[in-house]
């Protein structure tokens, strides 16, 4: 017997709620300078528990080629790559904010 996901009333395997919230959040992407000059582009606004931000992060970081983190319910990505994380996002399926 197939298990039922409780939020979305679906079986697991075609379970929904991570594409509806990735539709229902909008993401912010930003360029912060740290310490001695270093950038870094931060990712912010995942707010959602079925998202998991740290598989995230690794795609992101795969995507980008750089090194980065995720705390706070926030990305940080090492270096400049506004334009590069947007189209990954948006390839994914969530409505960016580049700022």
């Amino acid at each position: 017997m197939t298990e039922i996901c409780p939020v979305c009333g679906l079986p697991k395997e075609l379970c929904m709620c991570e594409e509806i919230a990735r539709e229902s959040q909008s993401v912010r992407i930003s360029v912060d300078s740290r310490r001695y000059g270093k950038v870094v582009t931060v990712i912010d606004g995942i707010d959602d528990g079925s998202i998991d931000i740290n598989d995230l992060a690794k795609k992101l970081k795969n995507k980008c080629a750089a090194g980065g983190t995720s705390k706070d319910g926030r990305i940080e990505l090492q270096g400049d790559h506004k334009r590069k994380v947007q189209a990954v996002l948006e390839e994914m399926g969530f409505k960016t904010e580049v700022r």
